[in-house]
């Protein structure tokens, strides 16, 4: 594979990036950039899902624009790397792996220096997986099936009597305790996939071979298998211990693609989706918050209508002794509002989620809703003094001749871990307070 050594931080009227010339870009999200490209670079950038890219009045010259994708990825011999706005240890917490913030900190130090978001979540994998595995490979009973000579477990009556008089081979079933089970399988084909991964340090590769080793004997699904299958894992006390490293091998099965294989790596694209990775985040942590008071629903899909011909789907809803009383909508990036309203009154969010919200509200006969944002990438100069010292901050609309009022709620996700906790937990109580129905 080709060795990205030129990092280029802002255009150059000078600097011209060709084909076949060995060059990296830095952004970062929700950013335009105006960049000298040759035009089979540009064509090959703007096909990608994670940029656009558009002509600039002066030939040559292209705007780049990135949403809300962080990581990297190759364009050709170009490799495009989006930082995101929030500080990258804050990043690792979002990923909301169930560890404390000291088990990411060195790989968050890793990030912040080294721009590649990939190998410093591999080498944070790697250590997870090590420590999960330390306990032992978790066994489980697992439901066999198969036609044999001899009698194993018990014959399969059904399987049996369809045969027609035929003894054997007898239809045998059984329950087989053994380490081949999903929660192994799943670690496995992320362990594989990471072992290809390009610039992960030796000692976390030497770990992730140590850990292959372990896991000899369990089958290895491909991704797409392995990620249905985690989506199916029931956590109890006996397998809990896995849930950090299955997370993280979710992550890294679900946004990693391989490209340009040379030999045991390959040029790497890992893109990740701040817009649901903030959205797991609230939604986890609010669950957390709420237990025992609401039940929360995640992407429900209440009707608008009475004949229920159109479908909405709220992002949270909040519900007690089965009644919907609340209603909450994410959204990580939120289009500028009037700016000079949003100092003077709180944050504003942007017309058409508003709308949104009221249509949720309305159908679910509520008087009040809310729509949760994140600070760090909506601030500007004109709304820094809404978020003094990291503290929740809320605004509030009503709706004329309807009275519901609808909440805006900003998260600054700039402090520390523990600020941020507090935050979580001021809007658990917020929309305590918001709800349709007293709950004690």
């Amino acid at each position: 594979m080709s060795s990205f050594a030129t990092v280029v931080t802002a255009p150059s009227a000078e600097m011209k990036v060709g084909a076949g010339e060995d060059r990296r870009l830095l952004l970062h999200e929700w950013s335009t950039e105006r960049w000298q490209l040759d035009d089979q670079v540009a064509r090959r950038l703007g096909e990608t899902p994670w940029v656009s890219v558009a002509t600039d009045r002066e030939p040559g010259w292209w705007k780049v624009s990135t949403r809300q994708w962080v990581g990297a990825f190759t364009a050709g011999d170009l490799r495009i790397i989006v930082r995101p706005k929030i500080k990258p240890e804050n990043l690792f917490l979002l990923l909301e792996v169930g560890l404390p913030s000291e088990a990411w900190q060195a790989e968050a130090i890793d990030y912040a220096t080294n721009d590649e978001l990939l190998p410093a979540l591999v080498s944070f994998f790697a250590r997870t997986a090590e420590t999960t595995l330390a306990r032992g490979l978790f066994h489980h009973y697992r439901h066999e099936e198969d036609d044999l000579l001899a009698l194993r477990g018990r014959i399969g009556f059904v399987r049996q009597f369809r045969r027609g008089g035929v003894l054997v081979p007898m239809a045998c079933e059984w329950d087989d305790f053994t380490a081949d089970v999903d929660e192994n399988r799943c670690l496995t084909a992320a362990i594989r996939l990471a072992l290809r991964v390009p610039n992960v340090p030796h000692d976390d590769r030497r770990r992730l071979r140590r850990l292959l080793a372990a896991l000899d004997g369990v089958a290895e699904p491909t991704a797409t298998v392995a990620l249905d299958r985690l989506d199916r894992i029931q956590y109890t006390r006996l397998n809990e211990h896995y849930r950090p490293a299955l997370r993280l091998a979710r992550l890294i099965l679900a946004n990693c693609t391989l490209q340009d294989q040379h030999g045991d790596t390959a040029a790497s694209a890992f893109m990740l989706d701040m817009n649901q990775l903030f959205e797991d985040f609230v939604t986890s942590r609010l669950q957390r918050e709420l237990r025992g008071r609401f039940d929360i629903k995640a992407q429900s899909r209440p009707h608008l209508d009475i004949d229920q011909r159109v479908q909405i789907r709220p992002d949270l809803t909040f519900l007690h002794h089965g009644e919907t009383i609340g209603v909450a909508d994410l959204k990580y990036k939120l289009t500028d509002g009037d700016s000079g309203a949003a100092v003077t009154r709180g944050p504003l969010a942007r017309h058409g989620d508003y709308y949104q919200l009221l249509a949720y509200t309305t159908a679910l006969g509520l008087t009040e809703g809310t729509l949760i944002y994140c600070a760090d990438v909506n601030e500007n100069d004109a709304t820094e003094q809404q978020f003094p010292n990291g503290s929740l901050v809320t605004s509030a609309i009503t709706v004329r001749h309807a009275g519901t009022r609808l909440h805006a709620v900003a998260i600054d996700l700039s402090g520390s871990p523990g600020d941020i906790d507090a935050q979580v937990t001021a809007l658990a109580e917020h929309l305590v307070g918001t709800s349709g129905t007293s709950v004690s």
